[in-house]
């Protein structure tokens, strides 16, 4: 496809090096992290001037920030994936498919790439639909629902069962056998990207619980920003050799249903769930990297996940954030000398429901951990940038500073208070790895996160290119720098990133 209705003119693309922000035009919604747990975007204090770039610095950073602004490049390939892969679902054929993209773009790009096992979870949504049956007060009415991740199927027929709603799981334990034979109801006041965190666990934990205390089923009100009844799936996780039961996601809009007709007495439900549970799977993470000049044992990390849900094309969860570091290195790639470390790309497998790439990626690489001197995860959406976020040891900022002038035009050049991992990273915290996170604009991630609605319509194309610039140049500053970040002493207070999981 022709990319040029929807990339940045030259002009304003190396405009936007020298210049201040550019007021955000996005007609699509943009994205900002939580995941995956709510993390505050607060500007710190303001800092020092920055230092000025040297000439040579300065030209590197138009050769990298220039293309990625005004070439179209990184959505042109998100369009590949998301229309010409699709849907991602760890184990699946087009899971496999994606590798083979990933691997040939890589090829293309002259960037060296390669594959490394990783063994998956084979999980297959099958039939799934459910009905408030008829009652005195109804004619019975349809339920738009999406099976959880993970979910046990209910038999062939079905299941019939009276629902009791709970806002929390506090008060699903507090209820005791209460619950025996009903379907639980998970409901919840999300609202906003920040209210993530404080309602993620009732779709992970929720339908564990509920079947420990003998319920038959489990409904979840989606964990969404906006609705047009438009149900959002995701995982859940069962103790191993515990109890499971069948657990479906409910829209918006039939949450708020079930809720009012609760108020005014018993309500029954029919659900139908065709989920299986298949052997696990051989798939592979996708590593590719730009050696280095003179310390090419240094690595920086780029990380995103190449799995995505089997709704929608996955095209902010995660397929923003591969095209993000894949242009990275193709850039970087160009460039008439290799920065002084190695810069290594990881598209990991099975982040969605099962985290099996990134730990593979870290028992693969336990040797090499120690020689991480940076990762960066992008699996927050395509919206613009933000800033940046640390987790490493003291003088971050300081080390840092003098390379952020490159993001001013961007809007980027701030340091943010917040997370900086990611959960495909966390495997890495153990070796004191130190995270740097590119955060992105994600207050609408979850208007379509984990939905039939995640596709490519929904990423902007100038605010893919932003969040890609920033990227770029932040992955070759940790490269290039005289020295390197501190490595951080304690984990991150929470890992869990935005949407995650």
């Amino acid at each position: 496809m022709s990319t040029s209705t929807f990339v940045l003119p030259v002009s304003l693309a190396l405009r936007l090096l020298t210049s201040a922000a550019p007021q955000n035009t996005a007609t699509a919604p943009s994205q900002d992290p939580a995941p995956k747990s709510p993390a505050t975007s607060s500007v710190k204090a303001a800092p020092p001037a920055m230092s000025k770039l040297s000439a040579a610095q300065q030209t590197t950073a138009g050769r990298l920030v220039g293309p990625a602004l005004a070439e179209g490049h990184a959505y042109a390939r998100l369009a590949e994936l998301t229309d010409g892969v699709g849907p991602r679902l760890s184990g699946s054929e087009s899971a496999e498919a994606a590798v083979q993209w990933a691997l040939r773009s890589f090829q293309a790009d002259g960037v060296k790439a390669w594959k490394e096992p990783v063994k998956v979870p084979r999980w297959v949504r099958g039939e799934e639909h459910g009905e408030i049956l008829p009652s005195e007060r109804t004619r019975g009415l349809p339920l738009a629902l999406l099976a959880l991740g993970g979910s046990a199927p209910t038999p062939p027929e079905g299941i019939t069962a009276e629902v009791v709603e709970v806002n929390s799981l506090e008060e699903l334990a507090a209820l005791g056998d209460k619950v025996k034979g009903r379907v639980v109801f998970f409901n919840h006041t999300m609202a906003e990207a920040a209210d993530y965190g404080r309602f993620a666990g009732l779709r992970s934990r929720g339908p564990a619980a509920a079947a420990k205390q003998g319920a038959v089923a489990a409904l979840v009100r989606s964990l969404a920003t906006a609705s047009l009844r438009t149900p959002h799936t995701g995982a859940t996780r069962f103790d191993e050799g515990g109890p499971r039961l069948p657990a479906a996601a409910v829209s918006v809009e039939d949450a708020l249903t079930l809720h009012r007709m609760l108020q005014g007495g018993a309500v029954k439900v029919r659900l139908v769930l065709g989920c299986s549970e298949l052997p696990e799977a051989d798939s592979s993470n996708v590593v590719a990297e730009v050696r280095g000049r003179e310390k090419p044992d240094e690595v920086v990390l780029l990380g995103a996940h190449l799995d995505s849900w089997d709704v929608g094309t996955g095209a902010h969860d995660d397929g923003a954030g591969v095209v993000m570091v894949m242009e990275a290195a193709r850039l970087i790639a160009k460039l008439p000398q290799a920065p002084r470390r190695t810069v290594r790309v990881v598209l990991f497998m099975n982040e969605e429901n099962g985290l099996r790439g990134g730990r593979a990626y870290a028992e693969a690489h336990a040797k090499e951990l120690p020689r991480h001197v940076a990762a960066i995860e992008m699996d927050a959406g395509g919206g613009r940038p933000l800033g940046v976020s640390l987790h490493a040891g003291p003088g971050g900022e300081a080390l840092l500073r003098p390379w952020m002038a490159p993001l001013e035009g961007l809007g980027a050049a701030e340091f943010l208070v917040g997370h900086a991992t990611g959960a495909d990273l966390s495997p890495m915290e153990p070796a004191h790895v130190p995270f740097v996170g590119v955060r992105v604009d994600s207050s609408r991630y979850f208007d379509v996160h984990h939905s039939m609605a995640d596709t490519l319509d929904k990423v902007d194309p100038q605010d893919l290119s932003r969040s890609t610039a920033a990227v770029t140049w932040m992955a070759y500053a940790l490269a290039e720098a005289p020295g390197t970040l501190a490595r951080p002493t304690a984990p991150e207070a929470d890992v869990t990133p935005p949407g995650k999981k």
